[in-house]
């Protein structure tokens, strides 16, 4: 099966678990001809299929409740019930029980592809090395979330850089289309549910976001409260693409789970309802692009709290973590690079079978 029958199968498959928005897929399939790295991040179900080929022996490394379509771009900021600002891995949609090895070779692949597209500056062999660094540092701590109060001020001036500024963040909320149709009753629910009163008089808006989930409903709710705006958004979930690619029978969704058990400051306006994620946006609560990043920061540091964050997530389980450990200690030097290296190169091959069609 080429690129171009997996992403046909694929799509036909989540069609059978939610209603698609054909405008937005074709738009998905025009963005990734852009670059590898967009290609990248819109194809975790073609990862799926490679992962096994490519990887054979890491494929069967301990499994653990995981991330699976982890990638640099795939890392925000939210406030806690404290009002505190914490950092961290923020997109869950495919996890599911995987070898921790995918985790942490998907992060160092797109860390490859963001330094062949520019965004990072740092070499390819280094990021590796900090990735898996901050990964086994924070395994034999024990884990410990990211709070930017006293504690990680360089982290902090990342998070607060220019284009996550207020103003340019409403702006792009006014900007998404109108909601056309009825809204789909469940996500209809738990978006009032979410709001300070459910009385609130709310636009409707299509939200037209990301890349991975693009082709997903997005119900967008934007209201005036005392002088100022606010957001809830309602995505459409449905099962890893895992459940796709082994062509297993339909699986549950481990949203909940992950962000419950893992080592993290919990978001107190982010919960699943059904099969929809309901969660506040906000000019602090969104996912940090590559491209947000100040001219001026520390590439390896902020890999190496990726790695970190990474372990956080799989403490989930920890006599899983455990059992990494002593896996790591059996792996040769480098393997996390070489593997990337490899999966890059598959990466690129489809990429180009994508352009040229």
């Amino acid at each position: 099966m080429n690129i171009h029958e997996a992403t046909v199968s694929y799509e036909k498959w989540m069609a059978r678990h939610t209603r698609l928005v054909p405008a937005d897929l074709r738009r998905k399939h025009t963005l990734m001809r852009h670059s590898e790295f967009e290609f990248f991040r819109a194809t975790f179900y073609r990862w799926m299929q490679l992962w096994p080929e490519v990887c054979p022996d890491l494929h069967k490394a301990p499994r653990l409740l995981a991330v699976g379509d982890l990638h640099v771009e795939n890392f925000g900021t939210w406030r806690d019930a404290e009002g505190r600002l914490i950092w961290g891995c923020n997109d869950f949609d495919e996890a599911h029980a995987f070898p921790y090895t995918l985790d942490l070779v998907r992060l160092a692949t797109s860390a490859q592809l963001a330094s062949a597209a520019n965004h990072l500056a740092i070499r390819r062999r280094d990021a590796s090395d900090v990735i898996l660094d901050g990964y086994r540092d924070a395994l034999n701590a024990g884990g410990r979330p990211y709070v930017l109060g006293e504690h990680h001020v360089w982290l902090r001036q990342i998070a607060f850089a220019r284009l996550r500024d207020p103003v340019d963040f409403w702006k792009r909320m006014q900007n998404q289309p109108k909601w056309k149709g009825p809204v789909p009753p469940e996500a209809r629910r738990g978006l009032e549910s979410m709001l300070p009163d459910r009385r609130l008089p709310c636009e409707i808006k299509h939200r037209v976001a990301g890349i991975g989930a693009l082709g997903h409903q997005r119900v967008l709710f934007v209201a005036n409260l005392s002088g100022g705006r606010i957001a809830r958004e309602a995505k459409a979930l449905v099962p890893s693409a895992c459940i796709w690619a082994c062509q297993g029978p339909s699986g549950e969704l481990h949203y909940s789970e992950i962000v419950d058990r893992s080592v993290r400051v919990r978001d107190p306006f982010v919960r699943v309802q059904g099969n929809w994620l309901l969660r506040r946006l906000a000019a602090d609560c969104s996912r940090i692009e590559l491209f947000m990043l100040p001219a001026a920061r520390d590439e390896a540091r902020l890999l190496y709290a990726m790695g970190w964050e990474t372990a956080n997530i799989h403490l989930a389980k920890p006599a899983a973590a455990r059992a990494v450990l002593r896996d790591l200690k059996k792996r040769p030097a480098r393997w996390l690079h070489h593997a990337s290296k490899a999966m890059v190169a598959a990466t690129r091959r489809d990429w180009k079978d994508w352009c040229s069609a």
